[in-house]
């Protein structure tokens, strides 16, 4: 099963007067689209940006210091939103149970945990939206303005995106809809009114639209006020260099005539970072949760102790925000490799290739890693409570 996310960037903007569509505007140093990708890095298995054709190489060189995990292809946006999302879907060829969330790119305070609540509640019911409770009384007015009535404030909600369905289920509605010259505000609007069942699950009050200027303010606010207190965490392992062994570093295995010995596949770099992880939660270390004793890490690739390290920290409310690695050997040059190590780590823990450090540096031929005994590894990482 598969997750693809519809991400609609195809709107004007008009009202936030910006010389640009506001999905390009920055908001903290990144643009509005590039924040709103980000959310679905651990979530989704394909993208498509559904996009006006002139701006879509704008976006493509906003994506250019960033190597999602996921592929992005683009999609023409159409007059309407509905049209958007119909370009979007045909896209793609989804099996009928694939999940598709739907999401606006101006709403680029979304977070990984609404998304992946979404997508669960799409196994769940099949249709699911998040929403916030209405804390203000509403009026139902006539074409005049004048109140008719007030609805019960206790079953009234805002919705949000992501918007998640079963594939099958949604692009039926939505080609129906097309069909039948049925325009809605939102993708459960059209299943709602085909009498399709949708679910409303909790949503987070900061995963705002940014429509008007006042917006953007509103968004950089809540940014800068949502720092979480900051845990930073520092690692050292180092491993005997050997001969009939491979060298592993980062998950990358280095063409070189000697290996690292160890009970896993030895990679000291990932083994560095494992540690500062745990550290930095106070969590033991890798000797702790992954023994040398233990017959299920023989050989086994340090690129899934990991994931489960991250898994570790995610079950006691932690999160990684991002990872510096230095690796000291005197042979062999790291250099080319470097990208790929990146991509690796980055990949493994669900973060985005730019908080992601790999370097490089020899001994200057002294120590046991300048006499080639050995590789050893620094790390240091920055971790956060989850919200």
């Amino acid at each position: 099963m598969k997750t693809y996310v519809i991400m609609l960037a195809g709107g004007k903007g008009e009202r936030m007067g910006a010389p640009v569509n506001k999905i390009l505007l920055p908001v903290c140093g990144k643009p509005v689209i590039i924040r709103s990708m980000e959310a679905f890095v651990t979530i989704a298995d394909e993208m498509v940006i559904v996009a006006r054709a002139d701006e879509q190489p704008v976006i493509l060189s906003a994506m250019k210091e960033i190597a999602f995990p996921f592929p992005v292809r683009f999609a023409e946006a159409g007059k309407t939103r509905q049209g958007s999302v119909l370009n979007g879907l045909g896209s793609i060829s989804p099996d009928p149970d694939d999940i598709i969330l739907i999401h606006d790119a101006a709403r680029c305070l979304v977070t990984p945990d609404v998304a992946g609540r979404v997508a669960d509640g799409v196994l769940k019911y099949g249709a699911c939206v998040p929403g916030v409770p209405a804390s203000s009384t509403f009026k139902v007015c006539d074409p005049d303005g004048f109140a008719e009535y007030t609805p019960d404030r206790s079953l009234l909600y805002e919705i949000q995106t992501p918007q998640g369905f079963r594939a099958e289920t949604v692009i039926s509605a939505s080609r129906k809809a097309a069909r039948d010259g049925i325009d809605c505000t939102d993708d459960a609007g059209v299943l709602e009114h085909y009498h399709i069942p949708v679910k409303v699950i909790r949503g987070d009050p900061a995963n705002i639209k940014l429509t008007e200027p006042e917006d953007l303010a509103r968004a950089r606010n809540i940014l800068e006020g949502a720092v979480s207190p900051v845990r930073i965490g520092m690692g050292y392992d180092v491993h005997r260099l050997v001969k009939d062994r491979k060298l592993i570093l980062c998950g990358v295995e280095i063409p070189f005539e000697l290996g690292l010995l160890g009970h896993s596949d030895a990679d000291v770099a990932l083994h560095a970072l494992m540690d500062a992880m745990l550290g930095a939660c106070a969590l033991g270390d890798i000797g702790t949760h992954f023994p040398d004793h233990d017959e299920r890490f023989e050989g086994i690739s340090s690129l899934l102790l990991l994931k489960e390290t991250a898994h570790i920290l995610d079950e006691h409310g932690y999160v990684l925000y991002n990872a510096d690695i230095t690796v000291a050997a005197q042979k062999p040059k790291l250099l080319p490799f470097i990208p790929l190590m990146k991509e690796n780590v980055a990949a493994a823990l669900g973060l985005p290739v730019d908080r992601v450090s790999v370097k490089a540096t020899t001994t200057e031929h002294l120590g046991f890693e300048g006499r080639m005994e050995g590789i050893s590894s620094y790390a240091v990482c920055t971790v956060t409570e989850k919200k």
